[in-house]
Parts: C-alpha cells; sequence; structure tokens
C-alpha cells in the first residue's frame, strides 16, 4: 500500500531565456513584465536564411525571426562532471543543461551533490529528441561517443551517472506534458517506496530550427514574434527553451532535515484524448475529466484555488479549449465578485516544449514564495473565442499581492502534450518569509 505522506518540492533551480540562470532572475523578470524572446542564435550553425524565407513557399506561414533561446546552451564545465572534452561536445545540450541545473537544485535544497554516491535517489526528467549533431552513422571525430551523447535516456541518466544514485532513472517524453508527467511519476515513486527521495524536472534546448518548419507549414507559428497566450491577438505559439528541475521528497524527510518546504504536491494527475480528432489537436472534454479526478484527488474546493498557470500555447484551437475545460472546473466555481487568476509563462519565455509545464510550475511556486501574482503578457485584450462572463476566471495582468486562505495559497499548473497527454497538478505553498517579515522571501 501506497505512503500517503505529503510530497514537497524543497528545492529548485531554472534556466530560462534571455540569460536567466537563478530563480532571482527568473522572478524579477516575471513580477517586471518582461519578455525574454531573442532573435535566433547565430552560434548554432542554424540555416537561418533558410528558415526565415519559409514564408516564401506558398500556403507556408511565416517564421519571425523569434525565440526563447538559451543564451548559455553551448556553455559546459566537461571536467567539473568528470566528462572529456570530446565526449562533451557530443552530448545533447539537453544533457548537459539537465546536469548543472540539477546540480543547481540540490544546492538550493541545502544538499551536497557530492555526497550523494549510492543513495536511492530516483531522477525523472522530461526531454525531447532535439536533433543535434550529425546522424550517428556519419563518421566523424566525435564517432564512439554519439550513442550515449544523443540518447534521450541519457538526459536523467548522466545525471544519475555523475551523482553516484542508484534509484530509478527515467527520461520522460510526452512531448508538451514531459516535464510534469516526470512530477507525477517522481511524486508516486516516493509514494510507492522506489526511491527515498527524487529529483525531478524537464529540460529544452532544439538542437535544430526543425519545430520551426514544422509549424511554419501549419501555419501555427506567431508571425509577429510574441506568444499572446489567450488573447484576442494571437494568432499561434513561439518555439522556446528552458530547464527545471525540483528536489521532492516526504514532508517528515524534509522537516528532519531541515529543508525548506516551497510547495506541497497535493495531486497530480495524467491522462490522454483518446481516438476521435487527429493526434496533434487537443480534447476540452479530456482536460476537464483529467481536472476534475485532480481537484477531487487533493480533496481541495477547486474554489480555493486562487491561481492557474495554464498551458496557454497562444494557438487559436489550443487556447479555447483549455479556457473551456478551465471554466467549466475552476471557474464555475468562483464566486463573481472573486475570479481565478490565469496566466502563461509562455508570453514571457515563448514554449519550452519538453520544460514547459516546469517552467510553470516554477513561476507559481516563486509567486507563492513572494505572496504576487505576476502579469501575464499581451493578456489586456481576451479573447473572445469563449464567453468569460459564464465563469469566474480572469487574466493576470498586474503584479498584485496574493493574499493566502488561511496558511497557504493553492495554484494549478496544466501541461497539455501534442502526443495526446495531458497532465495536472495542484500546488499548495505555505506561508513564506514574505509573509511573516513583509520582506522578500529567498529563493
Amino acid at each position: 500500500m501506497m505512503d500517503l505522506e505529503p510530497i514537497v518540492i524543497a528545492g529548485m533551480a531554472v534556466e530560462a531565456p534571455g540569460g536567466v540562470e537563478t530563480t532571482e532572475q527568473f522572478f524579477s523578470a516575471l513580477a517586471d513584465g518582461t519578455e525574454l524572446v531573442e532573435p535566433f542564435p547565430r552560434d548554432r550553425d542554424w540555416p537561418i536564411d533558410q528558415v526565415l524565407s519559409l514564408g516564401v513557399h506558398e500556403g507556408w506561414g511565416e517564421v519571425p525571426d523569434a525565440g526563447g533561446f538559451l543564451r548559455g546552451a553551448a556553455e559546459f564545465d566537461p571536467m567539473f562532471f568528470g566528462i572529456s572534452p570530446r565526449e562533451a561536445v557530443a552530448m545533447d545540450p539537453q544533457q548537459r543543461v539537465g546536469m548543472r541545473v540539477a546540480w543547481r537544485a540540490l544546492e538550493n535544497t541545502g544538499i551536497n551533490p557530492t555526497a550523494l554516491v549510492d543513495e536511492e535517489v530516483g531522477v525523472y526528467m522530461g526531454a525531447s529528441i532535439a536533433e543535434y549533431g550529425p546522424r550517428a552513422a556519419a563518421v566523424n571525430e566525435f564517432s564512439g561517443h554519439r550513442i550515449a551523447g544523443t540518447a534521450l535516456g541519457a538526459v536523467a541518466g548522466r545525471i544519475s551517472h555523475a551523482l553516484g544514485l542508484i534509484g530509478p532513472s527515467m527520461t520522460v517524453d510526452t512531448a508538451c506534458a514531459s516535464s510534469l508527467t516526470a512530477i507525477h511519476l517522481a511524486a508516486n515513486a516516493i509514494r510507492g517506496g522506489e526511491c527515498t527521495w527524487a529529483i525531478a524536472g524537464g529540460v529544452c534546448v532544439m538542437g535544430s530550427p526543425g519545430a520551426f518548419f514544422e509549424f511554419a507549414k501549419n501555419n501555427g507559428l506567431a508571425a509577429d514574434g510574441h506568444c499572446r497566450s489567450y488573447s484576442a491577438a494571437a494568432t499561434g505559439t513561439l518555439w522556446g527553451e528552458g530547464a527545471g528541475v525540483v528536489v521532492l521528497e516526504t514532508e517528515s524527510r524534509a522537516r528532519r532535515l531541515g529543508h525548506r518546504i516551497l510547495g506541497i504536491v497535493l495531486a497530480t494527475r495524467i491522462n490522454h484524448n483518446g481516438r476521435g480528432a487527429p493526434i496533434v489537436v487537443p480534447s476540452a472534454q479530456a482536460q476537464q475529466r483529467l481536472i476534475e479526478r485532480t481537484i477531487a484527488a487533493a480533496g481541495i474546493c477547486p474554489a480555493d484555488v486562487d491561481l492557474i498557470e495554464g498551458h496557454g500555447t497562444g494557438t487559436p484551437l489550443g487556447d479555447p479549449m483549455e479556457l473551456e475545460a478551465l471554466q467549466n472546473t475552476y471557474g464555475v466555481a468562483r464566486p463573481a465578485d472573486d475570479p481565478v487568476l490565469l496566466g502563461s509563462v509562455k508570453s514571457n519565455a515563448g514554449h519550452a516544449q519538453a520544460a514547459a509545464g516546469m517552467m510553470g510550475l516554477i513561476k507559481v511556486l516563486l509567486s507563492g514564495r513572494h505572496g504576487v501574482t505576476v502579469p501575464t503578457l499581451f493578456a489586456d485584450d481576451p479573447t473572445d473565442k469563449i464567453d468569460w462572463e459564464r465563469g469566474a476566471m480572469r487574466l493576470s495582468t498586474e503584479l498584485r499581492p496574493w493574499e493566502p486562505r488561511g496558511d497557504r495559497r493553492l495554484a494549478a499548473v496544466s501541461s497539455f502534450g501534442v502526443s495526446g497527454t495531458n497532465a495536472h497538478a495542484i500546488i499548495a505553498m505555505p506561508l513564506s518569509d514574505t509573509d511573516r517579515t513583509g520582506g522578500n522571501a529567498h529563493v
């Protein structure tokens, strides 16, 4: 029988577009309403001129010279992790970024990363194939390192190997729902006794501009280079990158070791759209069922959830379906004069794909620590494809205080994959240093 002791988030780390490498920088950007989108990177040997000229092809959408790119994607200290420079270059950047962000998350928790050898710690990382480097069959100076270097499973495996961990280790690929799915699996593994605690998160670094090609062909990119989540002006999504890692453990363990409790994972659930529409088309019905099941598992009243970090890709098809599901679950439960607030970090940093859920989760945790809700960009004119008056739900358009309910704040996070997988989490955040002192919480 599973141990039902609460699973808590005791530490976190993030890398985001725009040169963001710390949670402090990330929160400052979110609180200031900063857009972290930048032009295509010129240091990756991408055929940028070819990508940007896709719009001249009949029936293809325009590709903007913009995206949420990690500035430090090519930076790595291989010797620090006991890896040769030759092998490091052959490694998918997602392996490299994942290793260093996991290391920082451990330090943020107060854990010495060098003292974990042979501990039964699980590692669950969301990631998808990134098309990095030449094909394995192409003979080059990196041959011999490419089997592990480009293996998707090694995104998690490198972390376990570098730290000497012997618990479960797996890379999770459910497309854009990957990192929240990783959180779900990690929490269940701790409850089921498969590991004593876990490192969980997601990473996305694009090894090629292939995603831009694909969405341009389907007219799914935001032509103006802005991801306008839930906005009337939304024309499509904007691809981004990112990495986020949290440390999960039981509440008793966190308290025994003196770790901070940043959040409590009240419930996570995943499901699939099933058969019907094409696999890439979302399902409002499946999303609503998932949210209802998560609320029931959390044992909460939906009216007590004050903040929803939605998926919010900015696509004219996906956003209205998501809004319908959220209205039918959270919106209808709230009084008309006290709507639940909705936002999406994608408006700041683009769609981080396999890491999207983690970027949203860390945004929620930081908002709870500071006792504020942060603005979603381009949200002053909400989409008219739903009736906003039918449910008490409004877009978060400004920095405003987030008052706790009793001794905690409740938030929900959604993430939906192009594979048809949907993930939803409900997180409780206990009173922070900000609540007790009125100052800035340590993040």
